[in-house]
């Protein structure tokens, strides 16, 4: 049967994925809202949605449909990361399941807080962990689970995706926000990291600035360098040469773990298996919140220990910084 969904935040960077999403699993958007009326992407999906700029309209929206007998079965979240958690709170509380994008809140206490009001409500929030669903990292958990039992896997992480001036005026610069680099940024590859090598036991911070991120994480079965930044001047100049603006590399004992393709499907795998039943839920999403929050709060160490080759390249103002 057609699922019926609901969209807050129409007008994102994310949200045509999750258009997408329940446009392939022969569901139906029936209502969105977004503060910004940008919104055109709409018409190559669902023309005859219902949109909003306003949210108590939308909010009255939905209540008339209960009323009518034309429930909601399904809010998806693609607000700004600090409206997650009100927004996840809403759609549970108008009766319909959630669909929230990652990080799925800011602060670890939030998730028991939905917690609560899942039990209340009988209903459930799913988070887009859609890099569990990659073949590829599949692949590498049973790689892992299968290796010896005292095998550590030394591991270098390493994301670069540019972003101009335009996102340090945007909420994502505003750490209370977006979580800063390492949430906004990281916070997929940081739940990977622990879905495939276990319990983590240390994290270090070497690095914390406006525009990246690198610090050390010991799993049970790997030792993580890693590093994130939003810096197109840290990005290696044969990768430059292409034209491309993105870097992403996983070294595991010093071969690449390729993983570059089959992500354009992973929403809409996401999507399926939630509906049937089988997505990551709050729990499955602790453990990543639980890494970020921890990574903004330490204080920077400095390089010392084992950091990341990347980390030594010399720091860059603030673009607005006088």
């Amino acid at each position: 049967m057609s699922k019926k969904f609901a969209l807050i935040g129409a007008a994102g960077y994310i949200a045509p994925r999750h258009m997408k999403a329940i446009q392939d699993t022969d569901s139906d958007l029936v209502a969105a809202v977004d503060k910004f009326d940008s919104v055109g992407v709409i018409d190559s999906y669902f023309p005859n949605a219902s949109f909003f700029t306003e949210f108590e309209r939308f909010d009255r929206h939905i209540e008339k449909l209960k009323k009518t007998e034309q429930s909601i079965d399904y809010v998806s979240v693609c607000s700004p990361n600090y409206l997650h958690d009100a927004h996840s709170r809403f759609g549970l509380r108008v009766g319909s399941d959630v669909i929230c994008e990652k990080p799925i809140v800011l602060r670890p206490w939030n998730i028991e807080g939905l917690q609560e009001i899942e039990k209340e409500t009988g209903k459930k929030v799913y988070s887009i962990l859609q890099l569990r669903l990659h073949p590829s990292v599949i692949a590498l958990k049973k790689k892992v689970e299968d290796s010896t039992k005292d095998k550590v896997f030394d591991v270098d992480l390493t994301y670069l995706t540019s972003r101009g001036n335009w996102y340090f005026t945007s909420w994502k610069g505003v750490d209370n926000q977006s979580g800063g680099i390492a949430t906004n940024i990281g916070v997929h590859f940081f739940d990977m990291l622990a879905w495939v090598f276990g319990e983590l036991k240390t994290s270090k911070v070497h690095l914390l600035s406006h525009d990246r991120a690198s610090g050390f994480l010991e799993f049970k079965k790997a030792r993580v360098r890693w590093f994130l930044s939003i810096n197109y001047e840290v990005i290696p100049n044969h990768i430059k040469e292409t034209g491309a603006r993105t870097y992403r590399s996983i070294l595991i004992e010093n071969e690449e773990f390729e993983f570059s393709g089959g992500f354009t499907e992973l929403h809409t795998k996401s999507y399926e298996q939630i509906i049937s039943g089988n997505g990551f839920g709050l729990e499955e999403a602790k453990t990543a919140i639980h890494i970020v929050h921890d990574i903004r709060s330490k204080e920077p160490i400095g390089l010392i220990d084992d950091y990341h080759p990347l980390a030594k390249i010399p720091l860059t103002k603030h673009p607005f910084q006088k």
